[in-house]
């Protein structure tokens, strides 16, 4: 099953048999100081800059996020979109939990985006789901309802199953429906990737959607962050995790090495060309002052 998203001149295809989609994280305010303080301003260069540098280190997709206490997302969002649009050309996700600050993102989004996100609540199908069907988007589903989370594999099967039957009731075709079967920390409990990971082979077998990770998430309040992160996305992507949230700069190599590992990657051509793309992008930094 493929999901397509678009720009105005690329597409990315999103499915078990490709290359594995890094949708980068990084416009995104929450605890990111110097973003917020930006957006606040008024300052859209640090996001421009922010998008530049993620599709530098290998970003397929950009996650949009404006949310900052007191903004007009509304209004922030679409001009922001309007100029990340000329500055790269990679589709974009639109994230926000406010159905006016989406529709006013998708309203100045070129070609196909991806939405992030609805989950199981009834509130969120009801609003966000139009939206879908009304721009032609695609969607990212979580496992998650107006119960919460819940803490079975089987419990978000249901979830991912009510999400994905109140879509084709409005005509969203299921290739468009992108599941998250939702990361929590093993800092607070051992079984979380346990229960993420069984979730991801389960959706596999039952739906056969693409699979979205936070990947990042699995970490939190542990040390030696990316090496925990690295090790849970490779397996997640050998169950059939297809895209995931994150940061290119951090995720890029293992990602491409596990596309290279799986035989998506011919000649190791894609891992090379990240490689040395990479090496450049540490040497630029290097070179910045402070």
């Amino acid at each position: 099953m493929h999901t397509l998203l678009q720009s105005a001149t690329r597409e990315v295809i999103i499915g078990l048999d490709r290359p594995f989609v890094i949708i980068g994280e990084k416009i995104n305010p929450t605890g990111r100081k110097k973003l917020a303080a930006a957006l606040s301003e008024g300052n859209l260069d640090y996001a421009c800059q922010l998008a530049k540098n993620q599709v530098a280190w290998g970003a397929d997709v950009l996650d949009i996020n404006v949310g900052v206490p007191g903004l007009d997302e509304e209004t922030v969002v679409k001009k922001l979109v309007g100029l990340l649009a000329a500055e790269v050309d990679v589709p974009f996700c639109l994230d926000s939990a406010n159905p006016r600050v989406l529709a006013a993102g998708l309203a100045a989004t070129p070609g196909k985006p991806l939405i992030n996100s609805v989950s199981g609540e009834k509130k969120r199908l009801d609003t966000i789901l139009p939206l879908v069907k009304d721009r032609g988007a695609a969607v990212i589903g979580l496992t998650m309802d107006d119960n919460g989370i819940p803490k079975t594999p089987e419990g978000r099967i249901a979830v991912a199953d009510k999400i994905i039957e109140k879509a084709a009731k409005l005509s969203i075709p299921v290739e468009d429906i992108i599941i998250d079967p939702l990361v929590l920390t093993v800092g607070s409990d051992s079984k979380a990737a346990l229960i993420t990971l069984q979730t991801v082979e389960l959706l596999r077998k039952e739906f056969g959607v693409n699979i979205n990770l936070g990947a990042s998430n699995v970490s939190f309040g542990l040390p030696d962050r990316p090496v925990i992160n690295q090790v849970f996305l490779t397996l997640a992507i050998q169950l059939g995790a297809t895209c995931s949230i994150t940061d290119p700069s951090k995720l890029g190599t293992p990602v491409k090495a596990a596309d290279m590992l799986l035989g998506k990657d011919d000649n190791s051509i894609r891992y090379l060309k990240y490689f040395r793309a990479a090496e450049k992008m540490k040497a630029l930094e290097n070179e910045k002052p402070g």
